[in-house]
């Protein structure tokens, strides 16, 4: 694919713009395409709409954050994100990868954040997933001539640290939002339930080397809410069960496996311990989507590893069904600041979720679902990959399961699921897990094919 011949032709008709297109660098890391020095600068161009529903473009360096309040300030006007679905409807129609960072494309209205009225060269976003626009300042300055032009945008957090200073950065957060219990400890300052029950009970029988299935299906049916989605999961026609699935036992034995039950029924206790009181029901409805689909997607690509490569499956598919686990711990620990973190996610789907959460609220979804999850002795394998699920090259152990999640989540946002703008995957990132592009791309179009089905057991978690 190459620049499309329609925005080439805006740009030559453009008075006193000199460019030239080059090659994108070959990462897809979204904070590190180009090096964050003071020359130059890789733009991103945005769609935000205002409270009449008007769609504007708005131009910032691909590293930073949009900041709405500052908008707001700036310019008098209410803005927000625009749902991903529809920018991915924009530029597909328009046959394009990414929207485009040329000023008044499609004459949109543009806002372009001051600071890069101040870099020696510039690379605009094509829209094309491998070129860019290059352009020196002076031909830059003549394309803003006709935008509004305002300080509205700051560098985003890096997320792809190491682990060892999140119960300081958690603490540091919480005191940001409640200054009376800043001497407190940690536990209490959170105020989160303890690890439930049954989650108990199914962590010990994972440790127990004598566990059977029997075991098993007595602590399932403890719970019948429980059982009957374990249940309901088996019978999904996602799995073409013959015969009714009529038990927890049936479950196990005919469908799920012994594995992949254990971990399924670890997760949805799980995804049950928090109170989800300032979540809406459609919170919750694409809490559960989203952990069903990326599960049968990571199935999907422990699959398609070589035996002698494969993670572990049952880590591997507990880890793909609390992927997003994050957003519900931020939910019960910051109630009153979730719809400001949900309005500044929406109107900066071109930075990591992570990112995003630890600019506003000083650390992110991820670390304090990790923290949370190794202070309940969850299994390390799940706990790193909750944490480094962002950070495609993490390198400690159990690295594996952070790139399974992160290439599902990738790969599903490439085909418009989620709320994440699609991005390429690096073939290094693929060589790790020793999986090739082409079996993943086959896996992930399989899952989506299934979705009917797939949306049908969300339904029934969702109870």
């Amino acid at each position: 694919m190459a620049v499309s011949q329609k925005i080439l032709d805006l740009l030559q008709d453009k008075q006193n713009v000199s460019f030239t297109i080059t090659e994108k660098p070959p990462t897809s890391e979204a904070l590190s395409i180009v090096p964050k020095d003071e020359t130059s600068c890789l733009v991103k161009g945005l769609i935000l709409k205002d409270n009449q529903n008007q769609q504007v473009q708005v131009l910032v360096p691909q590293h930073n954050i949009v900041d709405l309040d500052a908008m707001f300030r700036h310019f008098g006007r209410q803005f927000e994100g625009v749902a991903t679905h529809e920018v991915w409807s924009l530029i597909n129609a328009k046959e394009l990868h990414s929207v485009p960072a040329i000023p008044q494309w499609q004459n949109l209205p543009t806002f372009i954040d001051e600071s890069l009225l101040k870099k020696d060269e510039l690379l605009l976003d094509s829209g094309d997933s491998h070129q860019l626009v290059k352009l020196n300042h002076d031909s830059f300055i003549n394309m803003a001539e006709p935008c509004e032009v305002g300080n509205f945008s700051s560098p985003a957090p890096d997320v792809s640290g190491d682990a060892s200073n999140d119960e300081a950065q958690i603490l540091d957060s919480v005191k940001r939002f409640t200054e009376r219990r800043i001497r407190q400890r940690l536990d209490e300052t959170l105020e989160l339930p303890p690890l439930p029950d049954t989650a108990q009970r199914i962590i010990k029988l994972r440790a127990d080397p004598n566990a059977d299935i029997n075991d098993l299906t007595n602590i399932v049916e403890i719970d019948p809410s429980l059982a009957a989605q374990v249940v309901s999961w088996a019978a999904s026609p996602y799995y073409s069960a013959p015969g009714k699935i009529k038990s927890v036992h049936d479950a196990i034995v005919r469908v799920l496996g012994f594995d992949m039950v254990l971990n399924l029924a670890l997760g949805l206790a799980l995804g049950k311990t928090l109170s989800m009181k300032v979540l809406t029901k459609n919170d919750i409805d694409e809490y559960w989507r989203n952990a069903v689909y990326t599960a049968a997607t990571v199935e999907g690509l422990v699959t398609s590893i070589s035996r002698e490569y494969r993670p572990g499956f049952g880590m591997a598919y507990l880890s793909g069904l609390l992927n997003n686990f994050g957003s519900l711990v931020v939910a019960e620990i910051f109630p009153p600041y979730y719809q400001l973190l949900n309005r500044a996610r929406a109107a900066n789907p071109h930075v990591h979720p992570a990112a995003v959460e630890q600019h506003t609220l000083g650390v992110s979804g991820n670390q304090i679902a990790s923290w949370l999850l190794e202070n309940w002795n969850m299994p390390n394998e799940v706990v790193v990959a909750l944490r480094q699920q962002s950070n495609a090259r993490f390198k400690g152990e159990h690295a594996s399961y952070a790139r399974l999640n992160y290439v599902a989540k990738q790969l599903l946002a490439n085909k418009g699921f989620g709320d994440m703008l699609p991005a390429k995957i690096d073939a290094d990132i693929f060589d790790a897990l020793n999986l090739s592009e082409d079996s993943a791309q086959s896996t992930v179009d399989n899952i989506l094919e299934s979705g009917d089905d797939l949306d049908a057991i969300a339904e029934k978690m969702r109870g």
